[in-house]
């Protein structure tokens, strides 16, 4: 019984989580300002680029990796007494990645989840963390496409943890947000295809400060 109540807990706080979203919460309250009355007025990570350039990307990083670690943690903790600690981590990373992907709280339109899986592959094993950290690092500094490393980074996260990890469910789950990430992406691959994909750019754009809402 108790752990229908721990997996309950944990689902509902991994999708809450990932329904927030860490560029309004990083420009309100690490810039503060309001990222909705910036540059093109939108949340996502281009505009938030464009403003705050390559350093405003760390901190975002940093904004996203500790919102995405709490939830995990959560539900690690919750499950460690029945040693199911990977069970915990699967269940919140897989709802963590929904919530990202698909958040209720901006009509289920989402933007990315990379963070998380790379998060979650570190709470399966150390070294799946390593290989996906490695992994998006490399796609991302080569090609500039973001879509390219959430790709090959559930590819990679489905592989190892079916090679590496024994717990059933914990698999299972992983396989989950790492189908998640491939469905949500998959529309980007004829556009990089093309070349129309809009690559990721870490200079920073002073012209917003010309056309700021007030």
């Amino acid at each position: 019984m108790k752990y229908w109540v721990f997996s309950i807990l944990t689902a509902l706080l991994a999708y809450a989580a990932g329904c927030l979203k860490s560029t309004v919460l990083a420009s309100n309250f690490i810039f503060h300002k309001n990222l909705r009355r910036l540059g093109t007025g939108n949340t996502f990570l281009s505009n938030f680029r464009r403003i705050y350039g390559w350093k405003g990307a760390l901190k975002l990083a940093l904004t996203e990796l500790v919102l995405d670690l709490v939830p995990l943690a959560f539900g690690a903790l919750l499950f460690r007494s029945g040693e199911h600690s990977i069970i915990g981590a699967g269940l919140a990373g897989f709802c963590l990645v929904l919530g990202r992907l698909y958040p209720a709280s901006y009509v289920f339109r989402g933007t990315h989840a990379l963070i998380p899986l790379i998060l979650l592959g570190f709470f399966m094993e150390t070294s799946i963390g390593l290989a996906l950290l490695i992994t998006a690092i490399i796609l991302i500094w080569l090609s500039r496409y973001y879509s390219l490393a959430a790709i090959a980074c559930a590819l990679v996260l489905g592989v190892t943890v079916l090679l590496m990890v024994d717990d059933p469910l914990a698999i299972r789950l992983s396989l989950m947000a790492a189908g998640l990430v491939l469905l949500f992406h998959i529309p980007s691959i004829p556009r990089m295809l093309k070349g129309t994909e809009s690559r990721l750019s870490f200079e920073q754009d002073i012209s917003y400060k010309f056309d700021e809402k007030f």
